[in-house]
């Protein structure tokens, strides 16, 4: 079991820091289907450059390192208990390496484990089979990802689609529909698991196992495989693209499952899943414990340091590029319009759902006037000195501090809200009458946005857990795009409407 336990330890490593071969060259393709100097080939130009951060520093791609999924198959006779047990002293050795964030929290009183651990977590789920090795594949699937996944109960009715019913040409709108929905919040461009039948619960699962297939697979029931191509082909033509900021490419792979369910019943569920697609495979030796292959391994790989030479070409943006000093004063604010880039310096402080919720009944630790709340939960670590290091910091999804964000804004003067995926009516409202602008930073991309972080001058709130803690951060050319700005424009509200009139030219019956 100690040999078995390194092995799940290197896995969980791999995992969070080097994606996949597929998944790689799934994300290449998308990269050359770009137009240079659009938002999206920016986009995808960093997360280019964060893959590659990652590969390099052997750090987590994404901050959000999600819940640790593991779907293990072992020979008769293997002790699960144990193989659990090891498993579980893996995931605490990672989070305390700066391999996973901090992310299991008690449901009742919000304390966070710090160590990954708690009633449930890691998920392990056990099938024996007549092999004669073990196979381990783990995802780690972010929450923002995750909180886009959404289930349909057929016959329904789907907004710009109309009626679906009960057979394949529902399930084709059910499908097109999720991926509608999901914006640019589940980190977009993604990737889809269809769960077709079963219960409510069976069919999530369904549609969780679709996303350990190979991108490059084919499904082998005809019928799945004609909606899989379809639906990414139509998928495409929606115009969400990467980061929910328009482009050609929003969906990057399709992958669906089906299986039998009770008449009264008939379920179609989705996991979506974010570019940053963490999830690997091995095969273990269950005498010895040593890893004997690593999965998802075929095909070629894309050298992404190569692609780096050409990142210089699509930076350049059709919108103003504009160099910020923290704190921002309202003229420079209302200044910004939807479409500009900018480059930040100077001082940001981390805000998510606990800072936010606590900011409403009681006075901020520092004085946030003019100041910038940047949505992340940062991977951080400690040294022997006591000195804390940034090891991941990429912007979480902004919708959550919908119901706060536009009043926190007021009663402390902040300025600039950082985060992804955009926010709602309320928030656009406050922007406009306060002053105030929303700057959508590239999901996923926490190597990127770390190596911009000169240093931590302070933490409040430690006792949230540190994704939840205000951080007081000092960056350097901190990029971002404006998506909300103080004239009541939304780049987010605009794409979502179009990608509605889009959505409903696939009304008419196809299978």
């Amino acid at each position: 079991m100690e040999k078995f336990q390194e092995s799940m330890y290197k896995l969980i490593v791999e995992t969070s820091t080097k994606l996949p071969k597929d998944v790689r060259r799934a994300i290449a393709k998308a990269k050359m289907r770009e137009n240079a100097g659009t938002r999206a080939a920016m986009s995808l130009a960093t997360i280019v450059q964060n893959i590659q951060m990652a590969d390099e520093n052997v750090s987590p791609i994404c901050q959000d390192t999600g819940l640790p999924t593991f779907k293990i198959k072992v020979p008769v006779g293997v002790n699960q208990m144990e193989m659990k047990e090891a498993i579980r002293r893996a995931i605490a050795e990672a989070t305390k390496d700066g391999k996973l964030r901090p992310n299991s929290v008690d449901s009742l009183t919000g304390e966070n484990s710090g160590d990954n651990l708690g009633i449930g977590l890691p998920v392990v789920k056990f099938e024996q089979w007549e092999k004669d090795y073990i196979d381990v594949r783990l995802i780690l699937k972010g929450g923002g990802c995750e909180n886009k996944n959404i289930q349909y109960s057929l016959p329904c009715e789907l907004e710009g689609l109309g009626r679906a019913g009960r057979d394949l040409d529902g399930i084709r709108k059910c499908i097109l529909h999720a991926v509608y929905q999901a914006q640019g919040q589940g980190c977009s461009a993604g990737f889809i698991g269809v769960g077709i039948g079963g219960d409510r619960s069976a069919g999530y699962d369904l549609a969780k196992e679709q996303l350990f297939r190979s991108v490059d697979d084919v499904n082998p029931n005809e019928d799945l495989r004609k909606l899989e191509e379809y639906i990414m082909e139509a998928a495409n033509k929606l115009g969400i693209g990467t980061m929910g900021f328009g482009g050609e490419t929003t969906l990057l792979g399709c992958k669906i499952g089906v299986m039998h369910r009770i008449p009264a019943s008939f379920f179609v569920s989705v996991a979506y899943n974010c570019w940053a697609f963490r999830r690997l495979g091995v095969k273990v030796n269950p005498e010895t414990g040593d890893i004997q292959e690593w999965l998802y391994q075929e095909g070629d790989d894309v050298d992404f340091a190569k692609e780096l030479e050409k990142v210089a070409q699509s930076v350049q943006t059709e919108g103003r590029e504009i160099v910020l000093e923290a704190p921002l004063t309202e003229e420079q604010v209302r200044n910004l319009k939807v479409g500009d880039v900018v480059r930040i310096n100077g001082m940001m402080y981390t805000g998510r759902d606990a800072i936010h919720k606590h900011l409403m009944d009681h006075d901020a630790p520092v004085d946030l006037n003019g100041q910038i709340i940047y949505h992340c939960g940062p991977v951080m670590l400690k040294d022997e000195n006591g000195k804390w290091h940034v090891k991941a910091a990429g912007p979480t999804t902004s919708i959550r501090e919908e119901p706060y964000q536009g009043d926190i804004m007021k009663k402390f003067g902040i300025r600039a809200v950082i985060g992804k995926g955009g926010m709602g009516a309320k928030t656009l409202a406050a922007l406009k009458e306060h002053g105030g602008v929303y700057l959508n930073a590239i999901g996923g991309a926490a190597q990127y946005y770390a190596d911009c972080i000169q240093s931590v001058e302070g933490v409040d709130f430690l006792e949230f857990g540190i994704p939840e803690a205000m951080w007081h951060l000092r960056v350097k050319d901190f990029t971002a795009v404006v998506t909300m700005d103080s004239h009541g424009n939304s780049l987010h509200e605009d794409v979502e409407k179009s990608s509605l009139e889009k959505l409903a030219q696939f009304k008419e019956r196809v299978f």
